[in-house]
């Protein structure tokens, strides 16, 4: 069967260091017709939910801890059994949004989750948040990046648990040295590629973005 990459939108509000913004997430949904993993619960455990039909839902894979990443996690794995993963390094993030309910597993740098004939490997790329991460499956030719990159540079970097320097060398080190083929699915907006986006490093390491 078939490895689908199916995007749905959901809107709510991003919260920290005192500020609220709405937003608008992508949710992704990877599996076949049968299993599914969903990356990032944000905003809409329901809506997520009949995204993911009458399929198994076998994990929520969280690429960082702010609130409008995981904030539909907890809900969504009450109602499907689904386990949450975690990179620790986010703990303190989600315990922010999720004080009374922690993440499941944890995820690890190198760790291979599978999903339905897809195999997502962990790269751990901090600097947005500690414990962010990005999904990368060779076969699907596509990495998941969060917030870590986006079409037009990385992630921001200017509230609490973010460090620019980092996220610039978790790009650089970890994201940039894939295939430039490779598509590029982002927590926000569109997609993009790794070719697109490498040509760049320097321009956004001058304007400190």
């Amino acid at each position: 069967m078939t490895v689908r990459i199916e995007r749905l939108v959901t809107s709510g509000q991003f919260t920290l260091d005192g500020g609220t913004w709405e937003v608008e997430n992508n949710v992704w949904i990877v599996g076949d017709e049968r299993e599914v993993i969903v990356i990032d619960a944000a905003h809409d455990a329901e809506a997520i939910a009949r995204a993911v039909d009458d399929r198994r839902l076998t994990a929520i894979v969280c690429t960082h801890a702010h609130n409008d990443h995981v904030n539909a996690a907890p809900e969504l794995a009450e109602r499907t059994g689904a386990t949450i993963w975690l990179h620790p390094d986010d703990l303190p993030l989600w315990k922010m949004t999720h004080p009374h309910r922690d993440p499941d597993r944890h995820l690890l740098d190198g760790q291979v989750i599978e999903a339905a004939g897809a195999d997502l490997t962990v790269i751990h790329t901090p600097g947005h948040a500690p414990g962010a991460v990005c999904l990368y499956d060779p076969a699907l030719g596509t990495v998941f990046t969060g917030d870590t990159l986006f079409q037009g540079g990385p992630g921001a970097t200017g509230r609490t648990y973010s460090h620019f320097p980092t996220i610039i060398e978790s790009i650089r080190d970890r994201l940039l040295t894939l295939p430039p083929e490779t598509k590029v699915l982002t927590g926000h907006g569109d997609p993009t590629t790794i070719g697109a986006e490498a040509p760049h490093l320097e321009e956004w390491i001058r304007r400190g973005h």
